[in-house]
């Protein structure tokens, strides 16, 4: 379908299977490249819409010394924002508890930023979701931290699994924004690339 690619190779610079996921939905071809050591950091006074873009640039900015011409590589980042802290990904269980304590009866935004970039040029975005939990119980909560392991997701939860079912009231804007990677958006992005 995305003709206008056909001079480069994809790649993604992720190591989240969610995005892996999500990208082979768009029947493109690709392969993963992940590069260790990237901090995702950023500078404190950023509005929320702009943190996960400006991780995404960072990771992009690192890979770019070492692309061939030929290549367009997708790097991403995903935030949650409770509409006065960001929850990153959590460092340990008692983080993922605090994290879903904080979620449960409450809304809060999943943003995430993304960057396509090629030697030539580079383009980034974001795209905001907002998540509805239900008021969820200590032994729900323990239970799927237990089981689940959320550790390498953003506010401690993945909306695709069992505590998406049970707790997730309601969602608007792109379901798939957070699972990690807004596929309609970035499909629009890229045509126009």
């Amino acid at each position: 379908m995305l003709s206008n690619l056909e001079k480069y190779k994809i790649v993604l610079g992720s190591a989240s299977p969610r995005r892996k996921e999500l990208l082979t939905g768009l029947d493109l071809d690709f392969e993963v490249r992940v590069m260790e050591g990237i901090k995702e950091s950023y500078p404190k006074d950023l509005r929320p819409d702009l943190i996960p873009v400006f991780i995404a640039a960072k990771k992009a900015k690192a890979y770019k010394k070492i692309m061939p011409e030929d290549e367009l590589l997708i790097t991403a980042d995903t935030i949650v924002w409770t509409y006065k802290e960001v929850l990153g990904k959590p460092a340990d269980r008692d983080a993922a508890i605090e994290m879903l304590k904080q979620l449960s009866g409450n809304e809060h935004q999943v943003i995430t930023g993304v960057c396509l970039t090629s030697k030539q040029k580079s383009l980034s975005f974001s795209q905001t979701s907002s998540v509805t939990f239900g008021e969820l119980t200590d032994e729900e909560i323990e239970y799927y931290v237990d089981k689940y392991q959320p550790f390498d997701k953003a506010g401690a939860y993945g909306v695709q699994e069992w505590i998406g079912y049970i707790g997730v009231e309601s969602v608007k804007g792109s379901f798939y924004n957070v699972m990690g990677l807004p596929v309609r958006r970035l499909y629009q992005e890229l045509k126009n690339f």
